[in-house]
């Protein structure tokens, strides 16, 4: 099985690149996804979340307020540390059991994870592929999600600066252009990616 991480910045269209290696045959799994299954209503996780930022992060609905959250860890670096420590083993061990989950053969199991750098995740995966964008398509998008300008480079500045990302890569694609180019580039490297399955003994 070829293990693949793939990560990349804030708003840089991680999730419709997963969603097309999803239709182009992967096996895939979202640490987002992972991560808002371990602070749900009732959970330990939100539990915690509770006893440490107060009940102020919950909502009406016995849901995590995420956008009240938000506004404190990306404020507060050890107030983003310490989110980080709940949800992160619970979303790295749901990532582990899913692979080993799946059978062995020629499968490829691509596992899309923001922080994969920031956590030391990387040496756990056969290849990495990094999502990117030009700062200013970055900074659009987050926009569109109702974020202030302030606001939007925290959360950038929260992660490890791109640059960085994509020095690190095995793969980058760069959708700062048309959904087209963008696909033609997951193409590319599904079809290099699927030769290394095929190759592996």
């Amino acid at each position: 099985m070829l293990r693949v991480g793939l990560t990349g910045g804030i708003a840089t269209g991680k999730s419709y690149c997963l969603d097309r290696f999803a239709r182009l045959g992967a096996k895939t799994i979202d640490a987002d996804v992972l991560a808002r299954d371990a602070v749900a209503a009732g959970s330990p996780g939100l539990d915690a979340v509770i006893m440490r930022f107060g009940r102020e992060v919950v909502g009406p609905d016995g849901q995590l307020d995420r956008p009240a959250l938000g506004r404190i860890v990306f404020d507060d670096a050890e107030a983003r540390r310490d989110l980080e420590a709940i949800v992160h083993p619970v979303v790295h061990a749901g990532i582990s059991r899913w692979l080993a989950s799946l059978s062995d053969g020629k499968t490829i199991a691509i596992a899309d994870i923001p922080l994969l750098f920031e956590t030391d995740r990387d040496r756990d995966f056969d290849a990495v592929i990094v999502i990117a964008c030009t700062a200013d398509r970055q900074l659009a998008r987050l926009r569109e999600r109702r974020l202030s300008t302030d606001e939007a480079h925290r959360r950038i500045a929260a992660q490890m600066p791109l640059e960085e990302k994509t020095r690190r890569a095995d793969y980058v694609i760069d959708t700062s252009g048309t959904f087209a180019d963008t696909d033609t580039q997951i193409d590319q490297v599904w079809t290099t990616l699927t030769a290394r399955a095929s190759a592996q003994p």
